[in-house]
């Protein structure tokens, strides 16, 4: 009883501190990191600053993970050498695993070092919707090691930065409405052309919707000329993320406007022909 009443108060003592300047590192490091992220990346002038805000937070994210596993390891390792335990052959097994792992543990590298480059070009940032390689979703989370994503049935995918060859980055600086609407062969081209350019007119004058866009959805084309319809083209760009809601009132209105100026919207027709 007496050698733990000793052990408390000297080791006991300083276990204490270490725990407890660790949790102060822990809380401060972030505010600092915060404050310091925010101050010296650079601002792009071609992003919003609500993208450069995404970025930011991405990068926080990322660099008080790694500093904090770094942190508890470094206060795990004082912890024990003041219970008494010689963390000298911890270290020295720690080197020889570190060794085999580093036989084994190549596609760990690969997938941080691939996240590195990811986080440096800013390719993609927590907030963004992707597609990586085929799986797309909303980027939850990024570590250095993978992505996480939620696609739009809810379910989260983790993907390792280095099994990804290709990103597609679907909400970055600005996106696009593109369309292509078929209408029939019968009728007339410049009155289909004048709808739709009223219809779009009319969205982006919309005090709900014009907010969401950076110019209004126009006719660009005949796109194609299909078995049943003449293929139209539309385009106009959004602010980032907004490309889906404002698509699907525009084919609210468009329908609409499309049935008042009896405008037929085909849909695919087959003739038979009898022989006698």
């Amino acid at each position: 009883m007496q050698d733990l009443v000793s052990w408390t108060s000297t080791h006991g003592v300083t276990v204490a501190i270490i725990i407890i300047v660790a949790l102060l590192v822990h809380f401060f490091s972030y505010v600092f990191l915060e404050r310091l992220i925010r101050k010296i990346v650079p601002a792009d002038h071609f992003h919003s600053p609500e993208a450069e805000k995404q970025r930011e937070d991405t990068l926080i994210r990322v660099v008080s993970g790694v500093l904090n596993v770094m942190l508890w390891v470094v206060a795990s390792l004082m912890v024990l050498s003041e219970t008494g335990i010689n963390i000298g052959p911890l270290l020295a097994a720690a080197g020889i695993v570190g060794i085999a792992i580093g036989f084994g543990g190549q596609y760990l590298i690969r997938d941080m070092v691939a996240g590195f480059f990811i986080l440096f070009e800013n390719q993609y940032r927590v907030g963004d919707v992707v597609c990586l390689d085929k799986t797309c979703g909303l980027v939850e989370d990024i570590s250095i090691r993978m992505a996480t994503l939620r696609d739009l049935d809810g379910t989260v995918h983790h993907v390792p930065h280095g099994t990804v060859s290709k990103i597609s980055n679907k909400s970055k600086e600005f996106a696009r409405v593109n369309m292509n609407i078929g209408v029939s062969y019968s009728a007339d081209i410049e009155q289909v052309i004048k709808v739709v350019n009223e219809t779009g007119a009319d969205l982006f004058a919309d005090e709900t919707w014009k907010h969401e866009q950076i110019t209004p959805i126009e006719f660009q084309r005949v796109d194609d000329f299909a078995d049943s319809a003449v293929i139209i083209k539309v385009l106009g760009e959004t602010k980032p993320l907004k490309q889906w809601a404002v698509a699907g009132e525009f084919r609210k209105r468009i329908k609409i406007a499309f049935d008042k100026a009896k405008i037929e919207i085909p849909f695919p027709q087959r003739v038979i022909h009898q022989s006698k």
